[in-house]
């Protein structure tokens, strides 16, 4: 697999489990992450919600693309995301599945193309297509000093 792209996200604790996540993207709001009880206190989406959110958001976009390459219907997509969480052998918490239902409404009817979309549609959405193949995950401690604290590639 050949690298055509890479962004950076910033995130920065605020108190407690609350993080402020920052985008590269200048007009994008800022959104607070926090854990559920009993760490955090839930004032904001924690990590397993933000990943079933890009998954239905990519598959919705990726469905939207192909059905109406052009002009975009507003309102024409509705979709909900069901994470359900699991404890592995370990008795450490994972997201075990996402299960997403996307209600395209009359966009289906209007589109010729309907058929090949709902084959093609899973495989250009660039979160799901990834989740399902696995996907590297280096992580880096340092101290502000920036000396490495712990390193895994």
């Amino acid at each position: 697999m050949s690298e055509v792209g890479k962004f950076t996200i910033h995130l920065e604790q605020e108190e407690g489990y609350n993080f402020r996540v920052k985008f590269d993207i200048d007009q994008a709001e800022q959104i607070l992450m926090d854990e559920p009880p009993p760490l955090g206190e839930n004032n904001g989406p924690n990590a397993s919600r933000l990943l079933a959110a890009a998954t239905a958001n990519c598959l919705s976009a990726s469905l939207m693309f192909c059905l109406a390459k052009k002009d975009t219907p507003a309102n024409s997509i509705r979709t909900e995301a069901t994470c359900t969480m699991v404890r592995n052998d370990k008795n450490r918490l994972r997201v075990g599945r996402i299960d997403v239902r996307i209600t395209a409404g009359d966009i289906l009817l209007e589109s010729k193309k309907t058929a090949r979309c709902l084959e093609l549609f899973e495989d250009f959405c660039v979160v799901t297509a990834s989740l399902r193949e696995g996907i590297h995950v280096g992580v880096e401690v340092v101290n502000d000093s920036g000396e490495i604290l712990h390193k895994v590639d």
